[in-house]
């Protein structure tokens, strides 16, 4: 009788932690839950983020270009 108890107790161990990791891997389950979960939570501002890496673009383009000038106008003088 101890025997056949100690092995449920066994085959309990280790089946809950198996089978809870297959659950949560579950494409469907992810999608589902988490990432729809996540998109309520953190809204996606794509419009408010696009405008401000298309400002940083134009700053660092325009540094740029100065930079070239005073190098430009910098080799002239010499």
């Amino acid at each position: 009788m101890g025997v056949k108890i100690e092995v449920f107790r066994m085959m309990l161990y280790l089946s809950f932690p198996v089978a809870m990791f297959w659950v949560s891997n579950q494409a469907e389950y992810f999608e589902e839950y988490i990432v729809k979960r996540k998109r309520e939570i953190f809204p996606p501002d794509e419009q408010l983020h696009r405008k401000e890496l298309e400002d940083f673009k134009e700053r660092m383009r325009l540094r740029k270009e100065q930079r070239i000038f005073k190098e430009i106008s910098a080799e002239s003088e010499t």
